[in-house]
């Protein structure tokens, strides 16, 4: 897929003025930020606003992430190229992108399968063969590819689902908005250190849509609202 050079500078404008600026230094996250094509995951009468500073809706009530927040979350999970890597959420597929720029496997959990398909066609046609997308209920993880080094979950939850936690390998970092629908959540890392304890620390406010599942929110709690982060 090609892109035209007013979204290449427009998308370089997004990095040093919303993300830079703002103190994300890490070079790795810096250049997956800089090469992810972010007006490819937005709503074709979204383009005009595909490198502002907020979220965007992508349909079914669920939201594209405001870029700062992207690069926040990817960048608290500390990845390299010999990390794999567990999303919850996969959305429109932008910030599995970013992942794919700095992990080496990236496995991620979309409960909405129109969502989930036509983001797994879009990073195909990228070129990211390092991901792969699937129907499910994220609060569950994917069990059957534990352990992961990292876990991103781009939806609020009440607390840490257990079974994403029991999924982290010794050292891991999951990184998840706590709280509830409505209200401003807490984006918290877990980190599994010896002997399985878990690290807890909280990093900044933030809104986003609800984790809906056996582990998160029920559909009646949470709603479908669209993301106001």
């Amino acid at each position: 897929m090609r892109e035209g050079e007013k979204q290449a500078q427009r998308r370089l404008r997004m990095v040093e003025q919303q993300i830079a600026e703002r103190g994300i230094s890490d070079a790795g996250v810096i250049s997956a930020m800089r090469s992810v094509p972010r007006h490819f995951f937005v709503l074709p009468e979204r383009q005009a606003q595909a490198y502002a500073d907020e979220a965007l809706p992508i349909g079914f009530g669920q939201t594209i992430s405001q870029p700062y927040m992207v690069a926040l979350m990817t960048d608290l999970l500390r990845l390299d190229v010999r990390k794999r890597v567990l999303e919850v959420g996969a959305g429109s597929g932008y910030q599995t992108a970013v992942l794919a720029e700095l992990a080496g496997e990236v496995w991620a959990v979309e409960r909405i399968a129109p969502l989930a398909e036509r983001a797994q066609a879009l990073l195909v046609r990228l070129g990211y063969d390092n991901v792969t997308i699937v129907v499910g209920d994220g609060s569950l993880g994917l069990p059957e590819h534990a352990p992961y080094d990292a876990i991103v979950v781009a939806a609020a939850a009440p607390e840490a689902p257990p079974p994403l936690l029991a999924q982290l390998a010794k050292g891991g970092r999951l990184v998840i908005p706590i709280g509830h629908v409505g209200r401003e959540q807490m984006l918290t890392v877990f980190t599994k250190e010896e002997g399985g304890t878990m690290r807890r620390d909280e990093t900044i406010y933030c809104r986003f849509v609800p984790l809906i599942g056996q582990q998160g929110f029920r559909g009646s709690e949470g709603g479908e609202r669209e993301s106001e982060r």
